[in-house]
């Protein structure tokens, strides 16, 4: 279940560092973020969909693996980020 093409577009133009970038960290982390939540709403009708919950944990390891690099490199940008998002900050191990 793909990302809109129309959605895909507004995020990245959303969250883009500089004109035509598509996969800076953050860029790859919000587009992450709204797959995640366009998965979420189609569990929260289909509950036995495991297939789906399997491919939602894996993109949530993902965007965190993400985060962990981004904080790793820029704890200001990362910190930014994951208010507009709406991502709660996890300490790293």
């Amino acid at each position: 279940m793909p990302l809109d093409k129309t959605k895909k577009k507004d995020v990245v133009a959303t969250y883009a560092t500089k004109t035509g970038d598509t996969g800076s960290t953050e860029v790859q982390i919000a587009i992450l973020q709204a797959r995640i939540e366009q998965i979420t709403e189609h569990l929260k009708s289909n509950k036995k969909d495991f297939h789906s919950r399997t491919g939602l944990l894996k993109l949530v390891g993902k965007r965190r693996r993400l985060e962990a690099y981004l904080r790793a490199k820029d704890v200001v940008k990362y910190r930014e980020l994951i208010g507009k998002l709406g991502i709660r900050e996890v300490r790293p191990k």
